[in-house]
Order: C-alpha cells, then structure tokens, then sequence
C-alpha cells in the first residue's frame, strides 16, 4: 500500500513542520504518530519522513531519504470560463488528480456576473481543494491557481499546442494533436462556460491561433469535457514520450 503524503511549507536542516489546522488533522483525524514514516513535498522535491513529534498543533517530520519524481506526461494548463462552483470545483478535484499544472479562470460572454464577482473570495477555499486532492492523488507538487482573467487575456495563453474544446463538428482531439511530442511540450485546454461559445469567442480564438477540436460526438457538461479532455492528453503524451525525471 503507498504511503500517504502531506505537503509542507518549507524543509529546514532536514526537518519540516506542519502547524495549526493542519496539525490538528494529522493527529486527530488521521491518527499520526512517533516513529510513523510519511512521504512530503516542499513543492520542489519528495521525500520519505519519519514523524519525530506529534502534538495537536505541532508535527514535526524527520527526511530520511529522497524519494523520485513522477510528472504526469506534459504539462496541461486548463483555461476554463467560470462555472457554477460545485461543478468548478469538481474540475479542480478531478483534474488536479490527471495532474494539470496550472488552472486559469477567466470570464466568457455566456458567464453568470455573479460568478465572477463571488469568485475572488472562493480563492482559499479553491486552494484548499487542490492540496486536499494533490496529497490524495500523491502528486509532487501543487498546481497553480491563477487569477480570474479577462477572456482576451485568456488567450494569450502561452504553450507549444493550444486547444479549444468545441462541439462534434470540430476536429477530432487525437487527430490535431502534433505528430512529434516529447516531454518538454505544454498544452493549454480552453474550455467554455455551461452555455458554451459564442460566436465572437470562436472567431477571436480562432486569430489567436487555437485550434478547435472535439472530444466526440456527444454534448457534454463543462466538468466532463475537462476531465476528458486532459484525460486523452496525457494518453497521448505517455504513449509517445519517455518521461524524464
């Protein structure tokens, strides 16, 4: 069975600690204790620990030795239009288990305006899910929540392919993918809002150079399209890449 791991803030003189809620967590829900060995990230490295003190407000960790990195196939940045938050946080869960590095929320034409006026305060609760599901998922490091953005800025997304999820009439996703595909490539997924695109976001999309693409021939909800979409993402780069650590 593979250890859990636990993220912390820093790593001092081979010690590291996790203090307040956190601590509380760890020993009274998750029943840490003395001598005990974990896995735990700075968000840099891994590393296998052993708990040298376990207090309600306090674990101390202990590194033993360094434990080798798994990054997911390529580096996928989801730039997503602000949705009903129950399902916009299923997306942060689902895909941030599939390993996507960064998320980026902007402001499409068919976005509720209440959304995104309520959304600047969701920021800590958002952040809170993504280390919840990143030690869940036992990914090395935590991805980056970026702040909600303006659709134009949106697609100034840089990556080396860039991909907007539309309906079936759009290129199959496999087949716009690059022929040659290695680990040091980015992928940025554009995903519309519960309305989807309107016709000025087509066409401003399509001058900034992303290319449409569809993921079949079914309608599917926001959340669906996100996690699939990464999904056959990271087929695709495992399939053709060696990934190196």
């Amino acid at each position: 069975m593979a250890r859990r791991r636990f993220f912390v803030d820093h790593i001092h003189h081979q010690q590291a600690e996790v203090n307040g809620e956190d601590a509380h967590h760890l020993t009274r829900v998750l029943r840490v204790e003395r001598g005990q060995r974990y896995e735990i990230s700075d968000n840099i490295s891994v590393f296998l620990a052993e708990v040298a003190e376990a207090r309600k407000d306090r674990v101390l960790f202990s590194l033993l030795e360094p434990v080798p990195l798994a990054p997911p196939p390529v580096a996928v940045t989801l730039v997503a239009a602000i949705i009903k938050f129950d399902r916009l946080e299923w997306i942060f869960e689902k895909c941030t288990e599939l390993g996507v590095e960064r998320f980026l929320l902007f402001s499409a034409d068919r976005s509720e305006k209440g959304l995104e006026q309520a959304a600047p305060k969701r920021m800590s609760r958002w952040n809170r899910v993504l280390s919840e599901s990143s030690q869940q998922s036992r990914r090395d490091r935590l991805p980056l929540l970026l702040p909600l953005v303006t659709f134009a800025a949106a697609l100034a997304t840089a990556a080396t392919c860039r991909l907007m999820l539309e309906e079936e009439k759009a290129r199959p996703i496999l087949s716009s993918l690059p022929a040659e595909r290695s680990a040091a490539d980015s992928v940025a997924l554009l995903l519309g809002p519960e309305g989807g695109w309107t016709a000025r976001e087509r066409e401003q999309a399509s001058k900034a150079g992303w290319a449409a693409v569809s993921l079949g021939p079914s309608i599917l909800r926001a959340e669906t399209a996100a996690v699939a979409g990464v999904a056959v993402l990271n087929a695709a780069w495992a399939k053709n890449c060696t990934i190196q650590q």
